[in-house]
């Protein structure tokens, strides 16, 4: 069995993707189903195997503990680690009918920057021979401003780091980047996370005091040190930009090694998917970027003119 885990903060997309990603994996064939982990989400658009709400809901303990959204959140992650055997015995009654599994994680990005819980959890499910792969979004947003990049990455790097596990990270909502103002720099910059030295010249030159400029500094420098972060830019609606990104998924959980997929080629030539290579990263960023970024090029030329 394989699978992946879709982590992030509040609003970066997560259902969205578990949608998008579970109607593009049903086209080409695979037994694929939705594992929702998220007590607090009401409104799923999918019709999910498992349901956290069968076990505890954030709504009942804000009730019978008295904690807020928050604390009651946490709380429900903790007793679905403390029930575990629920979980696992769910995953084994539909085996049988599913070899993949999208598990749809709540926002709170405690649960994966230092709360153990969520890890405790995803090490159980790879012991009983659950090959994941978690895929971390980040809403292309922060990419508007160089602070909020920094800290997007910042974010990206401390989940990689908790999780312990084949990781992939997203900048979601890719097609709405343009709507966000001219970026400093081209797209490759942001998901490649290039030379952050640059990013520190435009952070300063937007106004940030020299309190501050020692410490964007020594966080740039954590991230380069570590040199893990990089992104993959995806527009969910888009069956070109999705396939490109479940090949590299495939190849951190290991699924492209099953021989799960016979028809694989047929299925992806049938759903009318380009079938692109995955080591074609340049040449796919730049047709992102002359797809959603347009109104950047038509400002550039006018520059030369």
């Amino acid at each position: 069995m394989f699978g992946q885990v879709v982590v992030g903060p509040p609003g970066s997309g997560k259902t969205v993707y578990c949608n998008g990603m579970l109607q593009f994996m049903e086209a080409i064939g695979r037994k694929v189903g939705v594992v929702n982990l998220d007590p607090a989400n009401h409104h799923i658009p999918y019709d999910c195997i498992i349901d956290i709400h069968e076990l505890v809901t954030v709504d009942d303990v804000m009730v019978e503990e008295g904690l807020g959204p928050n604390g009651a959140l946490i709380y429900c992650i903790e007793y679905l680690e403390k029930n575990i055997d629920w979980l696992i015995s769910k995953i084994v009654d539909v085996k049988k009918d599913y070899h993949y599994f999208v598990f749809d994680c709540p926002g709170q990005v405690e649960l994966y920057n230092h709360h153990e819980s969520i890890r405790n959890i995803l090490a159980l499910l790879d012991k009983e021979g659950i090959r994941l792969c978690s895929v971390h979004l980040v809403d292309s947003y922060y990419c508007s401003t160089p602070a909020n990049y920094i800290s997007a990455v910042t974010l990206s790097l401390s989940t990689m780091i908790h999780l312990n596990m084949p990781h992939v990270n997203v900048l979601s909502k890719i097609d709405l980047i343009e709507s966000m103002g001219t970026l400093d720099f081209n797209l490759d910059f942001y998901t490649e996370v290039q030379d952050l030295g640059f990013l520190l010249e435009a952070l300063n030159a937007k106004g940030t005091t020299s309190k501050y400029s020692k410490l964007n500094e020594a966080v740039c420098d954590v991230i380069e040190d570590f040199g893990l972060v990089s992104f993959y830019p995806l527009d969910v609606q888009d069956k070109n930009s999705v396939w490109p990104l479940l090949k590299k998924i495939d190849n951190a959980n290991g699924y492209c090694y099953s021989g799960l997929d016979k028809r694989y080629e047929k299925l992806i030539i049938e759903a009318g998917v380009q079938n692109i290579d995955i080591d074609e990263d340049y040449r796919r960023i730049a047709d992102i970027q002359e797809k959603y970024m347009t109104e950047n090029e038509e400002e550039d030329l006018d520059q030369v003119d």
